[in-house]
C-alpha cells in the first residue's frame, strides 16, 4: 500500500470515530499540509465516501450522519446489539479500555440512521442496572425500542407475553422501566389485566405495540430496586427465615438482593448502623440443598427459624465436614 493510499485510510478512521475534525488537526495527525488533507477529502468523495465540510471558525470536515461504512456493515438489530453490548460491559465493568469502548460505541452510532440513534438514546434514558454483573443477551430490537418509548413518553403499550410454563396471553402495561440483570433484560411496570405491579422478561415478549393515553408513574422505589424484590418475594417451594449476626454488606456478600430481604431495625442512639447485629433475612428457593454450604460460607452465627428441613442439610452438611477434618 502506497503511502498516500495509507493516509488516506487513516483519515478515513480519523472522521469515522465521529465529531468534526478541523483541517490543522487533520495535518498534524497525517503529517501533511492543510491543502494535500483537502486533496485527501476529495479522494474520498469520489469513492463516494459522504464526507461534509463544516464552515466557520471551528469548521473542518465530517462524516454525513447515517453513512454506513464497509466493512463494517450493520443491519438495524446488529448494531444495536452491539452499543447494548458495549453499555453493558461497561456498566458491569467487564470493558476495562473505556476510551476504546466509547470510540467503538462513537464509530457505531455514527451507521445508524438519524431515527434509529434517537430511539437508542430513549432505550439508554429508559435503561436501569442492577448491581449483578452478566453477560447479556440482546431481546428483539423492535420490542426493546418500544418498550423504551414507552417508557419514556409514560404511554401503555400491549404486549403479547409467554410465560415459564408456556402459558401466552395479551397484557396492557404501564412500563416504568427497562431493567438488565444478571445476563437478562425486564420490563417493570403496572399490569392493567392483573391490576397489580409486574416484572417481564423481555424476551419472551413476542409483539409490542404503544396505545393512546398516558400514566403515571408512582413514587417510591425505582425499577431495578422494584426487579430485585420481586425476585427476592417471588413464589417458590420453600420460605426460608432465618437471623443472622453481622453487617448488612456482609450478609448481602453471599445473599443479594435479588435472592433475600434483610428486616433491618433502626440501630439505637449511638449505635453505628453499620454495625454487627442480629439481622431477620428471608428468601424463598425452590430446592434448599444450595443454603447450607452459603451459609457456612457467611462464617457468621446463624439461627434457622424456618423450615426444619433446612436445619436437617445444616446439620448434615457439619456432620460431613466433620467427618472429613478427622480423617488422617
Amino acid at each position: 500500500m502506497s503511502r498516500p493510499t495509507g493516509r488516506v485510510l487513516t483519515l478515513l478512521e480519523l472522521l469515522q470515530s465521529g465529531g468534526t475534525r478541523t483541517v490543522a488537526e487533520l495535518a498534524d495527525r497525517l503529517g501533511v499540509e492543510g491543502r494535500t488533507v483537502r486533496r485527501y477529502v476529495d479522494q474520498l468523495i469520489d469513492l463516494d465516501v459522504p464526507v461534509e465540510s463544516v464552515r466557520g471558525r471551528y469548521g473542518g470536515y465530517r462524516l454525513a450522519p447515517g453513512y454506513r461504512l464497509p466493512p463494517l456493515m450493520l443491519g438495524d438489530d446488529e448494531a444495536l446489539a452491539v452499543l447494548l453490548g458495549l453499555v453493558a460491559g461497561r456498566r458491569a465493568g467487564l470493558t476495562t479500555e473505556l476510551t476504546a469502548s466509547e470510540t467503538a460505541a462513537a464509530k457505531i452510532r455514527r451507521v445508524l440512521p438519524r431515527h434509529l440513534a434517537r430511539r437508542l438514546d430513549t432505550l439508554l434514558e429508559a435503561l436501569a442496572f442492577t448491581d449483578r454483573p452478566g453477560e447479556f443477551d440482546t431481546p428483539d430490537a423492535g420490542v426493546l425500542l418500544t418498550v423504551a418509548d414507552a417508557v419514556r413518553h409514560r404511554r401503555p403499550v400491549s404486549i403479547r407475553y409467554t410465560d415459564r410454563d408456556g402459558r401466552r396471553s395479551e397484557r396492557i402495561l404501564h412500563a416504568y422501566g427497562i431493567v438488565a440483570h444478571a445476563g437478562r433484560w425486564y420490563v417493570t411496570g403496572r399490569d392493567a389485566s392483573a391490576g397489580a405491579d409486574r416484572t417481564f422478561r423481555l424476551d419472551r415478549i413476542a409483539d409490542a405495540r404503544t396505545l393512546p393515553g398516558s400514566f403515571e408513574a408512582p413514587e417510591g422505589p425505582g425499577p431495578a430496586e422494584r426487579v430485585l424484590s420481586g425476585f427476592a418475594t417471588a413464589g417458590y417451594r420453600h420460605e426460608v427465615t432465618l437471623r443472622i449476626h453481622g453487617t448488612p454488606e456482609q450478609i448481602r456478600a453471599r445473599l443479594p438482593a435479588a435472592v433475600a430481604t434483610l428486616e433491618e431495625h433502626e440501630p439505637a442512639a449511638g449505635r453505628d448502623p453499620a454495625a454487627e447485629r442480629w439481622l431477620r433475612v428471608e428468601l424463598r428457593a425452590e430446592r434448599l440443598d444450595w443454603l447450607p454450604p452459603v451459609l457456612a460460607a457467611l462464617d457468621r452465627p446463624f439461627v434457622v427459624e424456618r423450615p426444619g428441613q433446612l436445619r436437617d442439610l445444616v446439620a448434615a452438611l457439619a456432620d460431613r465436614l466433620a467427618s472429613c477434618a478427622r480423617r488422617t
